[in-house]
């Protein structure tokens, strides 16, 4: 049986955004919002959809929402840090003056 794309969603009653795949629950990135900024606190993918690079793709989809919605980010879990070090094309959605706070202020990074 084919698997369908995994799907990111806003959960906005539970403050997070999900991704699930044949509509099963992978995993979720927590984040608090305050005002005109998302600060994301915890991102896990259960272990059963490990290895799919789907963490990968529910940051993105956060960041991107992200952007969309006008936020600046607050990288506070550390894979999102990370993910943000690895893709440079997102580090413009981290204040300036925050990102030294969260080892970003070097800039570098690659696909």
């Amino acid at each position: 049986m084919q698997q369908s794309e995994p799907q990111v969603a806003d959960n906005q009653e539970a403050r997070r955004f999900e991704i699930t795949v044949d509509g099963a629950l992978a995993g979720f990135a927590d984040y608090r919002l305050t005002g005109p900024r998302i600060s994301f606190t915890h991102t896990e993918i259960d272990p059963a959809f490990e290895g799919r690079g789907l963490g990968s793709t529910l940051v993105r989809a956060a960041l991107d929402a992200a952007r969309d919605a006008g936020l600046s980010v607050l990288p506070f879990c550390p894979f999102v840090q990370r993910f943000i070090q690895r893709h440079a094309d997102y580090l413009d959605l981290v204040p300036a003056d925050q990102r030294a706070r969260f080892s970003l202020d070097g800039g570098q990074g690659s696909e």
